[in-house]
């Protein structure tokens, strides 16, 4: 399948798909004439990737993970649930961090508001 068409199938532009394989998320083939050429369970991929994408997760995490995810069940070790973990854990703190931001910026404005009588 050519990239037109993997785009179409997956949803995601020709660009973003171009950005995947020079990341190494996604394979082709080069055809004589030098297209891609993708296999059809690059559709699958591609998903799984935007999924990952969505969650908050970088190309170099997602990269790391599509082994495990693509492994038969007997063969995981536990490497993708321990990125994972980690990935919640960084979440979380960013979470924090934005908590505490909030809450500056919300009592800089309490402290700095003009009372309702002044206006």
């Amino acid at each position: 399948m050519r990239i037109g068409e993997l785009a179409d199938a997956s949803g995601v532009s020709a660009r973003s798909l171009r950005y995947y394989e020079e990341q190494g998320l996604i394979r082709s083939r080069r055809t004589p004439g030098g297209w891609r050429d993708f296999e059809a369970s690059m559709v699958e991929r591609v998903v799984m990737i935007q999924h990952l994408f969505a969650a908050g997760l970088s190309s170099a995490t997602v990269n790391e993970l599509l082994p495990c995810l693509e492994a038969p069940l007997e063969e995981r070790n536990g490497v993708m649930e321990q990125l994972l973990a980690q990935e919640v854990e960084r979440l979380r703190a960013k979470r924090r961090d934005l908590d505490r931001e909030l809450d500056t910026l919300q009592a800089l404005r309490n402290e700095t508001a003009v009372p309702d009588d002044a206006q």
